[in-house]
């Protein structure tokens, strides 16, 4: 019957389309079995010169092969690297696809990374070329005596095994990691020395394991020191962390345990410690860093200058931060700043105007002074912190958030914030003295979310800007006076084809719940729209302090297929998000995950179904991915009266299964207070399901294991309760490997969304 049913309100929407060419209409084939609708990105690129030029991976042109090509940032010439190179080589890098460049501190020589593995989340193994640019002019110098350009590093370690190769100072070696030890290499003669011998997965060195990289950003595992003498490390120690196993089914006859370290909640984390290890004779000083090495982590460290390493160091619950300034010289360490709160303290903030999630140094100003984001006075701002005495400086005052940090020149210090409206992020640049207030460098003509990457210099800057109404765009601005130098990507076109299509409008909205919080929201609405009748309404959720939704931002293309098909999509942003509404919006979520983010949710769907009269509240599904997932299922376990229909990816269903590092952070830890993390938990409440549940999750997923799904199904089964579920084998957080994978799982999460909540407008017109 009801198959019957969604089949007839389908062809009535069909029918009731305005007769419009086919390509105004979206669907599943079109968003993921073609490149129509893929938006155009800024390539990777290295600032050189000090920002007068910068160096940019290309597609050659005249050969099939890629290019490393050289830009005056100012003027535009360009020049390639490989441009005096003989065809014969040239030949060489043609035959490999390069994935990564970086130059060496006097640009004479470029480092390529290619034919790269995947190590949880990112590809950071994998094999390195090194060209050397100056070996040209020597050959013409010596009367053309053949000189070698090309090197290949790792000579006799396993293949594609190289991660995190960097130049030394001085140019003449290359440090890497290979099978959890590091090596220096001397590129002109092949000699490869092994400065750490005890790296074997249990003892990692150089590198980190699982939880540092997805919860600290940590990857890259060891610097060289400014005279080149030493290279500091971190050291982890996971032998004691326990094995969680994954199950791959289907690569040969016989199952494939894939056993992966992973500290749950609880449960202590690796040890950590640092080194520094002498180039010369390869022996390890450990730096004896105060506090017990299993339960303090060491998330951050970085050359000042030969005689001052500082070293982050947090403490197990993340509420109390210390930098430890360390002399090799003398051997002193000395703490210079302190940093605690009665919630956590957070070594990066997330935010949707970030670069990217990874290790990023803090910014040095005249060799003494750093910059910190902290959030002390109620509000997140950033100070400069004096690295010999302590001393902070105010650089941000004013009633308002700094969403992140960009850089600064000689004068200026630059920062993303919006003190009137979070869904949208802006420029900002105030004295690096301090004390004054903060003046607004993006024009007014670009609304919605803007991003930099500024030069080293201060001068110049990569702009990136997108909103609700256009998709990404980048260019090359001056700092002082955002006058566009010139257009690197403008995705004009991918604009074009999405105007063409038969679309409804995005709008924004506050709304207040009855416990006087006001919330953010977004709101997509079906081609069309007639505030007369009642339509259906997703609400998608996140819900967590690493994710904020109701943004003016590009508006993905599956969401604007459900809306062709007749659907309100609505996100909005609960208090715990990363939104720029105080600290105490922020942090108010510290031991309450799964509890005051789903009440809020919850309360603002109540709002809205009340305030929007066109919302049809029989009709009601929500879905999320992630800490999304987890936000649905405690939504259709603990307000069943609310939503009809839920489909949850990926979820953590049980706090205590997820790490220790994110869980802890935000709600304590277990000894101290369990019952808030049973409380938080959708399995504690999966007994209380009545509407239509789709649970989907992959078995190879690194992340939230699918062991959440599993205890969530056993509580469902125990009390009778039914609902439906797929299994992705061997996907990933992420559920993408695989050929078909994504229009299938997108496939599958609109054929549920269209049998269990019909699409489409009801003609009964609302009564007054």
């Amino acid at each position: 019957m009801k198959k019957t049913m969604l089949v007839i309100i389908c062809q009535f929407l069909i029918l009731s389309i305005p007769a419009q060419t086919d390509s105004s209409i979206l669907s599943l084939d079109r968003i993921y079995s073609t490149s129509e609708f893929q938006v155009k990105r800024m390539p990777s690129f290295q600032w050189i010169s000090g920002g007068e030029e910068y160096i940019i991976l290309e597609d050659a042109e005249g050969r099939k092969g890629q290019d490393i090509a050289i830009y005056n940032t100012l003027d535009g010439n360009k020049r390639s690297i490989f441009s005096d190179v003989h065809e014969a080589s040239l030949s060489e890098i043609d035959k490999i696809r390069i994935e990564a460049i970086s130059l060496s501190d006097d640009e004479s020589k470029v480092l390529m990374f290619y034919d790269s593995k995947r190590v949880w989340r990112s590809n950071t193994k994998g094999k390195y070329k090194i060209f050397n640019r100056s070996a040209l002019r020597e050959s013409r110098e010596n009367r053309g005596r053949f000189i070698k350009s090309f090197f290949d590093l790792g000579s006799g370690l396993p293949k594609s095994s190289l991660m995190f190769a960097k130049f030394s100072p001085a140019n003449d070696k290359i440090a890497y990691v290979s099978g959890f030890n590091i090596y220096v290499e001397d590129y002109l003669t092949g000699e490869i020395k092994r400065l750490t011998n005890d790296g074997n997965g249990a003892i990692i060195n150089g590198t980190f394991d699982w939880a540092y990289e997805e919860e600290f950003g940590c990857r890259d595992g060891f610097r060289w020191s400014p005279d080149g003498e030493r290279i500091a490390y971190w050291q982890l120690n996971a032998s004691n962390i326990g094995t969680h196993y994954m199950i791959n089914n289907t690569d040969s006859i016989y199952p494939k345990l894939i056993p992966l370290q992973y500290p749950k909640v609880g449960e202590d984390p690796s040890s950590c410690r640092a080194g520094l290890v002498n180039i010369r004779s390869g022996i390890t000083e450990w730096i004896d860093v105060p506090g017990d090495p299993v339960q303090n982590y060491l998330p951050r460290m970085q050359w000042i200058r030969d005689d001052l390493l500082l070293i982050q160091q947090i403490n197990r619950k993340q509420n109390h931060l210390i930098y430890w300034n360390y002399n090799p010289r003398t051997k002193e360490i000395r703490k210079v700043y302190e940093e605690r709160e009665d919630t956590w303290v957070d070594i990066d903030y997330p935010d949707v105007s970030s670069r990217g999630w990874g290790m990023r140094d803090l910014s040095l100003i005249d060799d003494i002074w750093v910059t910190r984001m902290t959030e002390g006075d109620g509000w997140r701002h950033v100070y400069k912190i004096n690295l010999d005495t302590g001393e902070k400086i105010l650089l941000t005052p004013g009633d308002y958030d700094v969403a992140t940090t960009c850089g600064h020149d000689n004068v200026n210090f630059y920062f993303a914030a919006s003190p009137s409206n979070s869904t949208q992020r802006y420029l900002y640049k105030t004295s690096l003295e301090g004390g004054q207030q903060a003046i607004r460098s993006t024009p007014r003509s670009y609304p919605g979310i803007n991003v930099y990457n500024i030069s080293p210099n201060g001068k110049y800057a990569f702009h990136s800007h997108r909103s609700i109404h256009a998709p990404m765009s980048t260019h090359l601005i001056k700092t002082e006076n955002h006058k566009v130098i010139r257009t690197m990507i403008d995705n004009s076109a991918l604009k074009d084809e999405v105007d063409k299509l038969y679309l409804g409008t995005i709008d924004f909205f506050k709304i207040t719940t009855e416990d006087s919080i006001e919330i953010d929201g977004r709101i997509v609405f079906p081609p069309d729209f007639d505030p007369s009748k009642k339509y259906p309404v997703l609400f998608h959720v996140y819900g967590e302090p690493w994710g904020q939704v109701a943004q003016d931002t590009w508006i993905g293309m599956w969401d604007r297929y459900i809306s062709q098909l007749g659907y309100v999509i609505i996100d909005m942003d609960n208090r715990g998000t990363p939104c720029l509404k105080g600290s105490e919006w922020r942090k108010s979520i510290y031991r309450k995950i799964g509890i005051i983010n789903a009440n809020d949710q919850a309360a603002a769907a109540r709002a809205a179904l009340e305030k929007f009269d066109f919302l049809d509240p029989s009709r009601t599904a929500v879905w999320g991915w992630s800490g999304g997932g987890s936000m649905t299922l405690n939504l259709m376990f603990r307000f069943p009266e609310i939503y009809t229909t839920g489909i949850s990816v990926a979820p953590v269903g049980n706090q205590l299964l997820y790490d220790n590092i994110y869980q802890e952070r935000y709600m304590g830890l277990p000894s101290e207070n369990r019952e808030d993390f049973i409380k938080g938990s959708p399995v504690t409440y999966a007994q209380n399901l009545e509407g239509n549940l789709l649970l989907i999750h992959g078995t190879g997923d690194d992340n939230v294991h699918y062991q959440n799904a599993e205890v969530v199904i056993n509580k469902l089964i125990q009390h009778n309760r039914a609902f439906d579920m797929m299994a992705y084998p061997n996907r990933s957080h992420g559920i993408w490997e695989g050929e078909n994978t994504r229009k299938h799982l997108y496939g599958l999460i609109t054929r549920y969304l269209t049998e269990h909540v019909p699409p489409g407008p009801r003609g009964e017109e609302i009564k007054p």
